[in-house]
């Protein structure tokens, strides 16, 4: 199965995750944000950072979630290499999102190459649909 795949746009990027659970697809739509960045494939999977995160609907468990890969970026230098563990469940009448970024820090020695920058995710035409599999689709402000 096709992790993402990235959309036309006119001025920001957007993409389709997939997956057969809404959990596969929230992972892969991290990796799509990543590889907007950097190779995600590439990291090495030195540290390990927990995300907890919470939505009042699933559209913004997904921005508050893809906004922790961002943040983390900024904040403490740290690349998405993959995810694991994630789990979303129903939470004080929204949802709630735990997971592990797995990846490592941005250092001289590191050998990494950055290749572009997302401002924010947006909630302009985003999508989710679930069936036997799902789709998410999202816009990022690059």
């Amino acid at each position: 199965m096709v992790k993402y795949e990235f959309l036309p746009h006119t001025a920001d990027a957007e993409f389709r995750a997939y997956g057969r659970t809404l959990e596969e697809a929230f992972g892969n739509a991290a990796l799509a944000l990543a590889s907007l960045m950097w190779d995600w494939d590439k990291i090495r999977h030195r540290t390990v950072r927990p995300v907890r995160v919470e939505g009042r609907d699933k559209e913004q468990l997904l921005v508050n979630f893809l906004g922790e890969v961002l943040f983390l970026l900024e904040a403490e230098s740290f690349l998405v290499g993959d995810v694991e563990e994630l789990r979303i469940r129903p939470r004080n009448g929204g949802f709630g999102l735990e997971a592990r970024f797995l990846g490592d820090l941005v250092s001289g020695d590191a050998g990494y190459d950055l290749h572009g920058g997302v401002k924010a995710v947006t909630y302009s035409d985003m999508r989710i649909v679930e069936g036997t599999e799902v789709t998410l689709q999202v816009v990022v402000d690059v």
